[in-house]
């Protein structure tokens, strides 16, 4: 005997609801009889023939059903929506049945998003299954699109309090009822024509959700140069309006991401550009263009990151009364309905969508008065920090996108970095209260809590705004900027270009500097701490003004002597001591004062030799940094080679070739990524040096004699020789990444390219060449890797 289809799932996409969730729904309970309607009516809904809509029905026979199957009458409401919703109709009828239907659904989303269904259930079928099933959801959206069809030169229109109830009634349907929301994603005209709903405020927030849920299953990203008039329908939002509509926006602009691995490498991603340039801008490239065009855009946003928070309620009391509401919400929705009926509370209009508080009645489900009159502050603030998040995320895409020199200029011109400095404390790091706010079902630690999700956001922003650009000096204040101009007066260095020319206009504020603060509140995180950053490439001042506030000392601290082991957070670790000691003999004389003794360098070693894709960019700065302090007379210098135990150690050649045999051994082209990618240049760096001594010959032996002793000719040099061939591909067409190899390493790129042609030669007889040292039988260098 068939059974009933799975009703319930995870609708609204975005993972918004558990599995344990979904899995409470399974046991309907009942067994359909031969002929079942509702299986029926589900092979009608897959195949789209037969029975599809109650209109196929009588009502005398729905509602015989009813009375044993307790659909809650369900079925001929529908019946009456399809009668009262014709073209000609007035609506009037039509709207008040669904004001009937809209509480049989609303209780179930509750349920769903608040995880708090009971067990027992008085009916088999969940409702809004049911409405579903006999066609609800088809007939709400040609009811929702009736504006679109024009009669004799005039378009119909209906009321945005309708609007307001279809939408409701759909969203709580794609909550609780299996592929809805997918079935709706696929609908791209009614997707599109969503979008002009929100010109209104009394149906902008339930369009939005809906939205954002249809866009969160779609398979194909929508374009926003479809939308009609998106730049006036974005221009005319108001700033909370617009801090809703950066959670679409959130979807629309970034790149959809496959979730295979393998389009993760360099190869993939490359013969993927490649693809992209025939075929043209992506789907994101284009929103985020279309985005870019509207007037003000960026500086709304700028505005709205920087927008403080009212602090007109007590800190204590409001993170007292914020930790209750966030024990109990776990979902933009509730929020977003708890912040409606605040806002509706002076027109006594009771929303569609209704959720109770903590505390309040179970038997109604409805917010006591006192309740709902303690509402509006805590909620505009929670309201303030969730949009934060969005909002930081869509300026993050955009300044990674194509046009992210232009966004750089206006997010400086905007003031978005001292913006943030003024908010640093009061909110991105402000203090908690002892009892951590974390969201519903997750703990402190979870990267789902607020607090840690707009950390993680924010650092992200300021790496993507910082790096390797000049305007990252706009993290510092007046006071900071002058400091790095005594530093570079002091050492007798040219001042950094890139100071001098930064605006003093747009740099931070007050008596410290994003990065001054950035810089405090990290050395107090645990050493394991995920919030980690690197300020880009550090020129010679930076690194000193950098020193001078004890963030070597820290950095060694959490590598040596606080049992780190999290490779993510070592990695990081590793970039920002390479970038402070690169070039910097203080840095050096410091790291020898705090390793002072073998047992401590040993630890170190030790993390070093652990995984030297983490590590292997302090390898390549303290190179660097070795090859240039000796060719330089200066006694401090000598002073600095003689004693440190680290310069000493990479002096060593068979340091430097074990090194190079282990960079080389544990990355092919088949699996180069954007983290890994660096072991290969740092391999380079190590062969350029040598050949700068007339010593490339020396180490190709020695790398053939490793090879020989491990038993297995043959095998790394042709690997070497495929990576190169590579990198030929890849960084001869790439000038933001060929730029970066020559600021980063200060060996001009013309070397590099040379250095990797001359290892390729093909002649047998140049004794720089690799295949020199490849025996004929071993010899595997004309793989065409690109088809593997």
């Amino acid at each position: 005997m068939a059974s009933a289809p799975a009703a319930a799932g995870s609708g609204a996409g975005r993972g918004r609801r558990s599995a344990a969730t979904v899995a409470a729904w399974g046991g309907w309970g009942g067994r359909p009889r031969p002929g079942n309607i509702l299986l029926q009516l589900r092979q009608g809904q897959l195949t789209g023939r037969g029975l599809v809509r109650a209109v196929q029905f009588t009502e005398t026979f729905l509602t015989e059903r009813d009375k044993q199957s307790k659909w809650s009458g369900i079925p001929q409401l529908l019946l009456k929506l399809h009668a009262t919703s014709h073209l000609h109709s007035d609506f009037v009828e039509c709207q008040n049945i669904l004001k009937e239907i809209s509480p049989l659904l609303s209780m179930e989303a509750m349920a769903f998003v608040t995880e708090e269904r009971k067990l027992t259930q008085e009916t088999t079928y969940p409702n809004t299954y049911i409405f579903d099933l006999f066609g609800g959801v088809d007939l709400l959206v040609e009811i929702l699109m009736r504006p679109t069809i024009s009669i004799r030169g005039q378009k119909l229109k209906i009321s945005d309090e309708m609007s307001k109830d279809c939408l409701s009634i759909l969203y709580n349907t794609c909550v609780c009822t299996e592929g809805v929301t997918k079935r709706l994603a696929e609908k791209n005209d009614f997707v599109i024509f969503l979008f002009t709903l929100m010109t209104s405020k009394k149906t902008f927030l339930q369009t939005a959700t809906l939205i954002e849920d249809i866009l969160g299953v779609k398979k194909e990203m929508i374009r926003l140069d479809e939308v009609p008039n998106l730049s006036s329908l974005v221009s005319n939002f108001d700033q909370q309006q617009l801090a809703n509509f950066c959670r679409i926006l959130a979807v629309t602009i970034s790149e959809m991401d496959t979730g295979n691995d393998d389009k993760h490498t360099l190869l993939a991603k490359n013969a993927q550009q490649k693809k992209s340039l025939s075929l043209g801008p992506s789907a994101a490239e284009i929103n985020q263009a279309a985005l870019l065009s509207i007037p003000g855009f960026v500086e709304r946003l700028c505005k709205l990151a920087t927008r403080k928070v009212s602090e007109s309620t007590g800190t204590a009391s409001f993170l007292q009364e914020l930790e209750e509401w966030y024990t109990w919400l776990d979902n933009a929705l509730v929020l977003d309905a708890l912040m409606r009926v605040a806002n509706e509370e002076s027109e006594h209009n009771q929303a569609s969508i209704v959720f109770p508080p903590p505390g309040a009645s179970e038997e109604n489900g409805l917010p006591h008065t006192s309740a709902r009159t303690q509402l509006p502050q805590s909620m505009k603030i929670m309201h303030e920090i969730m949009y934060k998040l969005e909002v930081l995320y869509v300026l993050c895409v955009l300044l990674m996108g194509r046009q992210r020199n232009q966004v750089h200029r206006m997010i400086a011109e905007f003031k978005l970095i001292p913006g943030l400095n003024n908010l640093f404390d009061k909110l991105i790091w402000r203090k908690h209260s002892a009892s951590s706010l974390v969201l519903h079902g997750h703990n402190q630690n979870c990267d789902c809590s607020p607090d840690i999700t707009l950390k993680i956001q924010f650092l992200r922003l300021l790496q993507s705004f910082s790096d390797h650009h000049e305007n990252k000096y706009l993290l510092l204040n007046n006071q900071e900027l002058n400091e790095l101009s005594a530093i570079s007066l002091k050492a007798n260095i040219p001042e950094v270009e890139a100071v001098l020319n930064t605006d003093r206009s747009l740099v931070c504020d007050g008596k410290r500097g994003l990065l001054t603060r950035l810089l405090q509140v990290m050395k107090k995180e645990p050493a394991e701490s995920s919030f980690r950053w690197v300020w880009g490439q550090v020129p010679a001042n930076s690194a000193q003004f950098l020193l001078g506030r004890g963030s070597l000392t820290h950095i060694l601290y959490c590598i040596v002597d606080s049992e780190c082991k999290s490779r993510d957070v070592l990695q990081s670790y590793f970039d920002l001591l390479g970038e402070l000691m690169k070039f910097n003999v203080d840095a050096f004389k410091r790291f020898n004062k705090y390793i002072n003794t073998d047992a401590k360098f040993q630890v170190f070693l030790k993390q070093i030799n652990s995984s030297l894709v983490d590590s292997n960019m302090l390898v390549r700065c303290v190179t660097l940094s070795l090859d240039r302090f000796e060719n330089q007379v200066d006694m401090k210098v000598a002073e600095v080679l003689s004693e440190c135990r680290l310069l000493a150690y990479i002096a060593q050649v068979p340091t430097q070739m074990s090194f190079l045999f282990r960079l080389i051994n544990i990355i092919h082209v088949q699996t180069l990524t954007q983290e890994n990618v660096s072991c290969l240049n740092t391999s380079l760096v190590i062969l350029m040096l040598a050949r700068r001594k007339e010593r490339l010959p020396l180490y190709l032996r020695l790398l053939q004699r490793m090879e020989h002793s491990k038993k297995y000719p043959g095998f790394l040099l042709n690997n070497f020789h495929n990576l190169l061939r590579f990198w030929q591909q890849h960084y001869l067409h790439k000038d933001k990444d060929s730029t970066c190899l020559e600021n980063s390493s200060c060996i001009s790129f013309s070397y590099w390219k040379e250095t990797v042609s001359i290892l390729l030669n093909p002649d047998r007889q140049s004794p720089s060449a690799l295949v020199s040292y490849i025996e004929e039988p071993y010899m595997d260098i004309d793989r065409d890797f690109t088809e593997e």
